[in-house]
């Protein structure tokens, strides 16, 4: 759940675009309310304000070089890159935590390996 006043935020720095009712009220279209949903999975990715931003204007761009998506293409390997390093320094603190503990991390990493596996689908095609 987002609050008003986030929602409120991402408009006044450009992530979001609202249309203006005659009473003045902000008015979200449906492509507003997918860019929301992008941008709250990005934070949960901890993905910057500035990095979403980016994100987002590529999934709007129309024409874009393929030099661009490279870089891109890059840039998410390195992050992958490093989760994965991420994830192995932690393998042996998982010894530490009782049964809920890791079952909740377990049910959390399959959560996310779902997103991965979707994303990777998304970018194959």
């Amino acid at each position: 759940m987002v609050s008003k006043r986030t929602i409120d935020y991402y408009t006044s720095i450009g992530l979001l675009k609202a249309e203006r009712s005659k009473s003045n009220y902000r008015i979200y279209s449906d492509e507003s309310l997918r860019d929301l949903k992008f941008i709250e999975e990005c934070k949960n990715l901890h993905f910057s304000l500035d990095e979403i931003k980016r994100k987002l204007e590529m999934r709007k761009a129309r024409d874009i070089r393929s030099s661009e998506v490279d870089k891109h293409v890059c840039a998410l390997t390195q992050q992958m890159k490093q989760l994965h390093s991420d994830l192995y320094d932690l393998l042996p603190i998982l010894d530490n935590l009782d049964n809920q503990q890791k079952e909740q991390l377990i049910s959390h990493l399959g959560s996310l390996r779902v997103a991965l596996k979707k994303s990777l689908v998304k970018v194959s095609n």
